[in-house]
């Protein structure tokens, strides 16, 4: 997968994107990761991007020729494959787990990270495809939200783990969170691993975590649990939780 940054500030992503599965993932060749200064694309020679909004107000805008001939520059070097280009900002649609898978499967995403009061808005209607947000907070800009969805989105490309089970099992991957994990010591500070992680039987282990997914779920975000989505037998596990 390619993923093009279109940013105001490419220093930002030094540091994140050097470092653990995403720097591993680049060397093995399964991600590349393209940055391109917005200011390089600037018709003057002070390198502006930004002016003042049409009917007044307060903040500035982002002028649209340079963020649409960065697009342009970088769909042009990538002919060949398919372009997602997603706008990063406050009005978009909320980045979730689902979104995650949907973007994997895609060749190649270009990222506009918005900044100042916002865009000018012929970008939206010329150049984007989609538009994402991170929540429903104020951010100085894009660039935070970009490293999140490119994180999350990497992780899921195959191979880049190396084991399925790593991302199958995460919280929100099907659609509930994750059950509690333990490790060795067995004995910490009077609180002893459950026992029937220590069974060696898979079937029991396999229900147990379900359960606990299941109850984590339901007591701290009841709004991803929906009853007539359900299978049978997470129903059953969810009535024994109950009872535990």
């Amino acid at each position: 997968m390619k993923i093009d940054i279109l940013t105001l500030f490419p220093e930002m992503f030094a540091g994140p994107f050097d470092n653990s599965i995403i720097k591993r993932a680049k060397e093995k060749g399964m991600l590349e990761i393209c940055l391109t200064n917005i200011r390089d694309f600037a018709h003057d020679k002070h390198r502006i991007v930004d002016d003042y909004p049409f009917g007044g107000g307060s903040g500035m805008v982002m002028k649209p020729e340079p963020v649409f001939e960065a697009v342009e520059y970088v769909r042009g070097r990538d002919r060949g494959n398919s372009v997602k280009v997603i706008l990063l900002c406050p009005q978009g649609r909320v980045f979730n787990q689902e979104t995650a898978k949907r973007l994997a499967g895609e060749e190649h995403l270009v990222l506009i990270c918005g900044h100042y009061e916002g865009i000018d808005e012929r970008i939206r209607e010329l150049i984007v495809d989609e538009e994402l947000s991170i929540g429903d907070f104020v951010l100085t800009g894009g660039e935070i939200p970009a490293m999140v969805v490119v994180d999350a989105v990497s992780r899921l490309i195959p191979g880049v783990l190396g084991d399925e089970e790593s991302y199958v099992n995460d919280s929100f991957y099907d659609g509930i969170l994750e059950y509690p994990q333990y490790t060795r010591p067995r004995e910490f500070k009077g609180m002893e691993v459950p026992e029937v992680l220590l069974s060696g039987n898979h079937e029991k282990i396999r229900l147990w975590r379900r359960k606990m997914s299941l109850k984590r779920t339901k007591e701290r975000r009841p709004d991803l649990l929906k009853w007539e989505d359900l299978s049978p037998e997470d129903r059953k596990l969810l009535e024994q939780a109950k009872e535990d």
